[in-house]
C-alpha cells in the first residue's frame, strides 16, 4: 500500500482520539477566549485545501473580532496590540492550532503538510507557478516543512520551494522528522511571531 491512505488512516485515527481526550481542556481554552474578549471562541477563516479547493480552517480566536480588517492586516507582527492576554500564550503554546483537530478528522487537513494558505494571499489560486501548485497536490498540515525551516521567517516564495520539496519527498519518515523538530520548536517557543511583514516577494 501505498503511503497516502495510511498518511490519512492515522490523521483520522490520532485526530479521533485527541479530540476525545482533550474535550474538556479546549472547552476550557474556549471559555478562556470568551471571557477574555468579547466575540466567538472560535475564528473561522477560508483557506485553500488539496487541488486549491476552499475549506474553512478552525482555530482558537487569539486577536480581537474583525482585527483582520485593522492594523497590519490579516498578520500579526511582534507586540501586536490587536492579539489578546489569552491569545498571546495561546499563540506562544500553539494551542491556537488546536481547533484543526477537527479539520483532520473531516479530512480538510493533516497533521502534516503544507500550511493551508489564504484564497487571496500570497496571491490567488491561479497566480502560482505549476512548481508552486505542487503544494496543493496534497492536504494542507497544521505543521509542515517549511514551519520547521523558518516558519514566519521565511518569505513566501522560499516557503513554497519547501512546501514542493515536501510534497516531492513524501514518505512516513520525513513526516516523522517534521513532527520531531515541530514539537523541538513549541517548547522552544520558536519562529512563532513575524517578525516583518510578510509579502509575496
Amino acid at each position: 500500500m501505498s503511503y497516502p491512505p495510511i498518511k490519512r488512516a492515522l490523521d483520522a485515527g490520532f485526530s479521533a482520539v485527541l479530540l476525545a481526550a482533550g474535550a474538556l481542556p479546549l472547552l476550557a481554552v474556549g471559555v478562556a477566549v470568551k471571557l477574555d474578549s468579547p466575540g466567538p471562541a472560535i475564528f473561522r477563516q477560508t483557506r485553500l485545501g488539496k487541488d486549491g479547493k476552499p475549506f474553512v480552517m478552525y482555530k482558537f480566536r487569539s486577536m480581537v473580532v474583525g482585527a483582520e480588517h485593522t492594523g497590519s492586516g490579516v498578520y500579526s507582527q511582534k507586540g501586536d496590540p490587536r492579539v489578546t492576554r489569552v491569545g498571546r500564550i495561546l499563540r506562544a503554546t500553539s494551542v491556537d492550532e488546536l481547533p484543526q483537530l477537527w479539520n483532520i478528522l473531516k479530512g480538510d487537513m493533516s497533521f502534516i503538510g503544507p500550511r493551508p494558505v489564504l484564497t487571496y494571499h500570497p496571491w490567488p489560486y491561479e497566480a502560482y507557478t505549476p512548481e508552486q501548485r505542487r503544494r496543493f497536490a496534497v492536504r494542507p498540515g497544521v505543521t509542515g516543512w517549511a514551519q520547521v525551516n523558518g516558519r514566519k521567517t521565511v518569505e513566501w516564495h522560499k516557503r513554497l520551494e519547501y512546501d514542493a520539496q515536501y510534497v516531492n519527498n513524501l514518505s512516513f519518515r520525513l513526516d516523522m522528522k517534521i513532527l520531531a523538530m515541530t514539537i523541538r520548536n513549541v517548547l522552544e517557543r520558536k519562529d512563532n511571531e513575524n517578525t516583518g511583514k510578510t509579502v509575496a516577494t
